[in-house]
This record gives C-alpha cells, structure tokens and sequence, in this order.
C-alpha cells in the first residue's frame, strides 16, 4: 500500500536519481562490487538498484544519451569502500579526508563519468 503523505510508491522516496549509461550491466556490477548493491540487471526496461536504504534506477543509452550522476554515498567505512572503487576501475579524485562538518570522506569518478562522494558520518 502507498504511503498516504507521499506520491512515490511503497519504499521509494519522492526523488530517486536515475543514470543512463553505455554498458548498464557492467555498471551494476560495479555498484555490487563497490557498494554492496542489490539488483538484477533488466535488459527490456530500466533496473531499479538498492543501495543501503536508497534506490537508483540505471537504465541504457538505447534510446536516451547517458546522464552521469554527482551522489553523496553513505558507507559503514569510507576508507574500504573508496579502495574497492579504485580497484573496481575507479579513478581517484579525492583521497579520504575528515571534513570540516564531520563525515570522513573520499571521491572517485567511475569508468561511466559518475562521480561518488563516498562517506562515513562522525569521521574516522
């Protein structure tokens, strides 16, 4: 059953981010590597990947022009989590720092041009 306050369907959020790219199974792949992500790559329509407590949608550049995507990612260690995406084929752009407002935090762009900022909250 929907949510009464919201229009999303059950367990989805009022904004979800959806990234169009060129090789859309190797990209889900990558997330599964990356960030623990849940997902069975759909090839005759968009997949929905779980990641955490949040959803993307990751569609194909069939009939769409790829649309990367800049998103801040919450991990349990930001540390680990920005190694496997370098050894996943990422490339660095920020190496794990403690910011001013508390998360620790590391940046990396992948193969498809996203860009993750990947982050643990209360530092290191």
């Amino acid at each position: 059953m929907a949510n009464p306050l919201s229009p999303a369907p059950e367990g989805w959020h009022t904004v979800t981010p959806r990234i169009v790219v060129s090789g859309a199974r190797e990209f889900i792949e990558f997330l599964k590597n990356v960030f623990g992500a849940t997902a069975e790559y759909q090839r005759a329509a968009p997949t929905v990947v779980g990641i955490g407590d949040s959803l993307i949608i990751v569609s194909e550049t069939e009939t769409r022009k790829a649309r990367p995507a800049f998103l801040y990612v919450y991990v349990e260690d930001a540390d680990a989590t920005y190694q496997q995406a370098i050894a996943a084929g990422a490339r660095s752009v920020e190496e794990p720092f403690d910011t001013p407002y508390g998360d620790r935090r590391g940046m990396v762009e992948d193969s498809w041009g996203n860009t993750w900022q990947i982050a643990t909250t209360g530092g290191a």
